[in-house]
């Protein structure tokens, strides 16, 4: 079977850029959970190649749900069109029909970076929007930062004219909602494709494998309205940083550290390197280093690690430590060092496995197949450095040059690192 038949094709109300496998496995799950007819144009961010492939079978693609106990698959029908980024055309008309209400955006902590075209992306599609008098409209970001709503208002205003009636609408007609989203979502395999043609007997060429658990929690207004996500289980609040830092300081954390010394150790997945027992402590180690941050009470936070032990060690999802290790330039900030920062604040000690994770990162971007643009200049820097302790200053003045009185515990860890030691 090349395509199964669609039943029902949603009126779009929402746009989204990105169109990678998070999106179809967390927003566009959602928007379908809801049930209340919300349909998703979505555009891609880089490759034009998602759209291309999912185009070709109607926007329809299969979920493939990977719990301990087995498999499960659902057809997926929330994306109404689905576009290349590249084509303005339809980007536009999709941002000034006044039925579409909410624009989210899933472009990584890498789009966010100065140089980046997604926030001048976003501007083009609301000068439409504003040109044709649609109304307002709410922009919802879906990556890994704090308060991530304000940081592409910050985006995205820097690049308005000063003083325009554009600016203008924009700061009294569009808000931005910060969120913060979970679901672990590996990069599909020939394999998994293969188990959807089982399951299914459909061959589905864009399936997304992801595993049971998702969380979407929200904080912001709605000008235009939106989708029944709580339908679906969506959390909406007035102060989202706890969970933010709950997100970042525990779940992603944890995957810079499995990826970075996991690596080095020769694994290939989070449940690999969460099986090797030095790694399994130095993780507990680091968990124990971030949760005293949290503004969450013991019980509430051992359910939180209690949950990500069970989903850290499902050897079912095979979520490789490549794909995680990427941009870390941009994700260690978040991640490892605003935790750091506020162990100092509080007046206490660094974090040692805080610091093994940065040493590891540095041994990592001396490897073979790194992939952060971001980091181009730290990797020629380090490459001329020898010394441990050199290496730790070019780490610190490149991520984090308020943190530069930690050079010697971070070149500590760095030689730790080069004798081969987890810690």
């Amino acid at each position: 079977m090349t395509s199964p038949p669609r039943s029902v094709r949603h009126p779009v109300r929402v746009a989204h850029l990105g169109l990678g496998a998070f999106h179809r496995a967390h927003q566009a799950w959602f928007t379908q959970l809801a049930g209340d007819g919300s349909g998703i144009a979505a555009f891609t961010g880089r490759s034009a190649d998602a759209a291309r492939v999912l185009a070709a079978q109607d926007a329809v693609y299969t979920l493939l749900e990977r719990g301990a106990e087995g498999d499960s698959a659902t057809l997926m029908e929330a994306l109404g069109e689905v576009h290349d980024g590249a084509d303005l055309d339809a980007w536009r008309r999709v941002l000034a029909d006044p039925d579409v209400g909410v624009l989210t955006l899933t472009v990584t902590e890498a789009g966010y970076r100065p140089g980046s075209s997604a926030p001048a992306r976003v501007l083009d599609g609301l000068r439409a929007r504003h040109a044709a008098a649609a109304g307002g409209i709410a922009v919802v970001s879906c990556d890994n930062l704090p308060d991530n709503g304000r940081v592409i208002r910050d985006a995205v205003l820097a690049l308005a004219e000063p003083g325009s009636d554009l600016e203008a609408w924009i700061r009294s007609e569009v808000s931005f909602v910060s969120s913060m989203v979970d679901r672990i979502t590996p990069a599909t395999t020939d394999s998994d494709r293969e188990a959807v043609r089982r399951l299914t007997g459909w061959d589905d060429a864009a399936p997304v494998v992801t595993e049971p658990f998702a969380e979407w929690v929200l904080a912001g207004a709605f000008p235009a309205g939106r989708p029944a996500w709580e339908a679906a289980g969506a959390r909406f609040v007035d102060d989202i940083a706890p969970y933010e830092r709950r997100k970042l300081w525990l779940l992603n954390a944890g995957h810079s550290l499995l990826a970075y010394h996991g690596l080095a150790a020769g694994h290939q997945t989070v449940a690999q390197a969460t099986a090797d027992p030095a790694l399994a402590a130095e993780l507990e180690r680091l968990w124990g280093e971030q949760r005293t941050e949290l503004p969450f009470d013991a019980a509430t936070a051992d359910e939180a690690l209690a949950a990500l032990r069970a989903r850290f060690g499902n050897a079912r999802i095979e979520h490789r430590l490549a794909q995680i290790a990427t941009d870390g330039s941009q994700k260690l900030g978040p991640r490892i060092l605003d935790p750091l920062r506020s162990r100092l604040a509080a007046g206490r000690e660094p974090g040692r496995a805080q610091l093994g994770v940065l040493a590891a990162w540095a041994g990592h971007l001396l490897g073979p197949d790194v992939r952060d643009p971001g980091a181009t200049a730290l990797v020629e820097r380090l490459r001329e450095t020898a010394t441990p302790r050199g290496r730790a200053i070019a780490v610190l003045e490149a991520l984090a040059p308020d943190l530069t009185d930690l050079t010697d515990p971070l070149a500590e860890r760095i030689a730790a690192r080069q004798q081969g030691a987890h810690a």
